[in-house]
């Protein structure tokens, strides 16, 4: 009698243990696909918006497989040109399979009627870097970004409004970087960057969109000469006098390494950079980008230059600096 008991007791033990057991399993599991519901975010290709300005602002993104909500991931802004979107210039600079390969978000705006503005005047009010603002610290909501390596870059009018932005944020944007862009004549004279600016640009002596020797003062929307450019952020920088004139990147056919000029400034204020490659010849294009023109494709074998990857190894070159009195 006292052995059934006992085996009678035991195996109610066993019993409640075994369903104790199984309650707090399932809670486990059920808490782990509350936090992985809270966390997901769709890697590889998706789009956002937001409401900016009374206006909702659309941007496409490419989030790498390698990223992690628990780990802060660089980002990189690309700004297409005029009548272009956040689609086109990705096709046309990949920058995704780079962002991939070496673990970085990219986001590409779009611009109100695939157009810039570069402060609020006229029919469309609409002043984008304000706009750009807002999206960054839109990004850091739905994105786990480093801080401190947010950059930017833009192609024609998009590369312009990379240049504008390096006179009000670069306090949030550690390095820029302009192809066949320049800085607007007006901003000339009141760009006062809080920080020190890190910027690359990349210009074709034959522009004729935009023009390497810039524009008449009188022309609307006139732009600087890239010379002129270049030496406005080097005394901005406090860059030293040493020019260093050679091949500043590995080009795929070093046979065409004199068609591409470099004027590289470094050591300047904060560890800040600006480099310039002007390709000799060179029109209106994103050097080594995807083209439908055959023309266009041959130029870009010929010369071998990759301007996203030059771009981001220039980026990763820089982090922000720490800002006395802001936390980062």
């Amino acid at each position: 009698m006292n052995v059934h008991l006992n085996f009678r007791f035991w195996k109610r033990v066993f019993t409640c243990f075994t369903l104790i057991s199984l309650v707090t399993a399932c809670e486990s599991i059920q808490a782990q696909q509350i936090t992985d519901r809270q966390s997901q975010v769709i890697l590889g290709d998706s789009n956002g918006e937001l409401t900016e300005q009374g206006a909702v602002r659309t941007y496409y993104i490419y989030t790498p497989k390698s990223y992690s909500s628990s780990r802060p991931m660089p980002l990189v802004l690309v700004f297409h040109g005029d009548d272009g979107s956040g689609r086109s210039i990705s096709n046309v600079s990949r920058f995704n399979e780079l962002a991939e390969k070496k673990g970085f978000i990219v986001v590409y705006p779009d611009g109100i009627d695939h157009k810039w503005s570069l402060r609020k005047k006229g029919k469309r009010n609409i002043d984008d870097i304000s706009f750009v603002k807002n999206l960054i610290n839109h990004l850091q909501q739905v994105r786990n970004i480093d801080k401190r390596r947010i950059y930017a870059t833009g192609f024609s009018r998009g590369g312009i409004l990379t240049q504008a932005l390096t006179c009000q944020l670069s306090d949030q944007i550690a390095a820029f970087a302009s192809v066949a862009g320049s800085l607007p004549m007006r901003l000339e004279q009141t760009c006062q960057p809080l920080l020190p600016v890190s910027i690359l640009m990349i210009n074709g002596t034959n522009d004729q969109s935009v023009h390497y020797q810039g524009d008449k003062k009188t022309q609307k929307g006139a732009l600087v000469s890239i010379p002129k450019v270049v030496n406005f952020w080097r005394d901005r920088n406090q860059c030293p006098t040493y020019t260093a004139n050679g091949v500043a990147f590995a080009l795929k056919n070093q046979s065409s390494s004199d068609r591409v000029k470099t004027y590289s400034y470094s050591g300047c204020s904060a560890g800040s950079e600006v480099l310039e490659l002007a390709v000799v010849n060179g029109g209106h294009l994103w050097y080594g980008g995807t083209s439908s023109d055959k023309n266009i494709n041959k130029f870009n074998n010929n010369l071998g230059l990759d301007s996203t990857l030059t771009i981001w190894n220039f980026f990763e070159r820089h982090t922000l600096p720490q800002i006395p009195g802001k936390h980062i």
